[in-house]
């Protein structure tokens, strides 16, 4: 989303990449189309997933590490870079950081879209981890090695959470407060202008059936299962008190889960189940590609964002939500920024809580907010307050990126 704004702030990028072949998953041809033809591209091999998954290890980081570390010595040799930006979730990769900076003297600045090492399931120890017990429990392990080598060095941190910072601060004390930024994905407006041009087909749902359907694009899991029983618990008491409302509408919960084929585990409709309310929901585990998937948002009649018990959690697919110009319905917790943004911005509505909040404490105002979702018309589009929206564009947030990139070059203060 920052590429096409790059050099208008100045900055050239250089993208070290995997290649598309060897990565696995959902691919998506349109995404490559939007990087800008100027922007070299290098690509690296990794290693085959069906060799290295018989060892369990699918993940594409350990699959690519080799592969990206000589790449990587071959590029800051060759080229003159001023600054490795690292913007990605295989926080693998970012282990590399502190070998570029200690062999080549190249300062870094690291994104995170997600905590890297997380206490979340030490404060949750009866809720199952991603991947499996094993796997999580390894993945924590490297990340307690390899962060703090990262973060020894690290000339600037950027994080879509304010509670992120705050862990780090504290988890190490040699890091000051003016070495983080909270700067969430921007949104891509570039993306929706271009979407009706790409003829996408949608493949979730026939938007011409005759049902509104009522979208959620994203993870599922475990910490969002209070935010799932308060709205499938309200949605049953609300078709037993009026069955032929919702007769005609449809919920779908799409790529849910980052596990793909067999491996894919449903947590949505199985609450769905236990609730009463299967027939009115459908759950797609497997990711779709991207532009299909802000296809999905555009032919909706309500986007659902469903929040996590976890604070620091926000949503970074919000503002393509907001884009998409559907009636929004979110059930997140009070503190995280979800809620402030789209209130501000007038784009939907919210219905908050917090630790202390029952889902029977939360279901007279996500049943007004559904009573009030279905009295639209189905043309409805928000009176979104576009001018409280322009400081979450993808231009914006490019330019605050490349304020932090410039500060990165100057000489580092000496503490008096």
């Amino acid at each position: 989303m920052s590429l096409p704004y790059f050099e208008a702030f100045g900055w050239n990028p250089w993208i070290l990449t995997v290649e598309t072949e060897t990565i696995g998953g959902t691919k998506d041809p349109w995404l490559l189309r939007t990087v800008p033809e100027t922007i070299p591209i290098t690509q690296t091999p990794a290693l085959p997933i069906k060799l290295t998954q018989r060892v369990g290890l699918g993940n594409i980081g350990w699959r690519c590490l080799p592969y990206f570390l000589q790449m990587g010595d071959r590029l800051i040799k060759e080229q003159k870079f001023d600054l490795i930006y690292f913007s990605t979730t295989v926080f693998l990769t970012m282990g590399l950081a502190a070998r570029w900076r200690r062999r080549f003297g190249v300062p870094y600045v690291l994104d995170f879209q997600d905590p890297w090492r997380s206490n979340y399931y030490q404060n949750a120890p009866t809720t199952k981890r991603p991947g499996g017990r094993f796997k999580y429990g390894f993945a924590q392990t490297v990340a307690k090695t390899l962060e703090p080598r990262a973060m020894r060095q690290v000339s600037h941190v950027i994080s879509v959470s304010a509670a992120y910072p705050q862990t780090l601060k504290q988890r190490y004390s040699w890091l000051r407060d003016d070495q983080f930024t909270v700067l969430p994905f921007g949104a891509p407006e570039a993306d929706f202008e271009q979407l009706p041009t790409l003829g996408i087909k949608q493949r979730i749902f026939d938007p011409k059936d005759g049902k509104r359907h009522w979208v959620y694009v994203g993870r599922g899991g475990a910490d969002m299962a209070f935010s799932l029983r308060s709205l499938f618990s309200t949605i049953r008491q609300e078709r037993d008190r009026n069955p032929e409302v919702w007769k005609s509408i449809q919920l779908h919960f799409v790529g849910t889960s980052y596990a793909t084929d067999d491996r894919a585990e449903k947590t949505i409709e199985p609450i769905a189940q236990e609730l009463g309310i299967s027939d009115l929901v459908r759950e797609h585990t497997e990711r779709i590609p991207y532009f299909e998937a802000l296809q999905t948002l555009v032919d909706s009649d309500t986007i659902v964002l469903i929040g996590s018990d976890d604070p620091s959690y926000t949503a970074s697919k919000l503002y393509p939500c907001i884009l998409a110009r559907k009636p929004i319905l979110a059930i997140f917790h009070e503190a995280s920024s979800v809620v402030s943004i789209l209130r501000s911005t007038q784009a939907g509505q919210a219905v908050t809580f917090n630790a202390q909040t029952t889902c029977e404490q939360l279901q007279p105002a996500i049943a007004q907010a559904l009573n009030t979702l279905i009295a639209l018309p189905r043309s409805f589009q928000p009176a979104t307050d576009w001018s409280a929206f322009a400081p979450y564009t993808a231009k914006e947030m490019t330019r605050q990126q490349c304020a932090i990139f410039d500060r990165c070059l100057l000489p580092t203060p000496v503490p008096s």
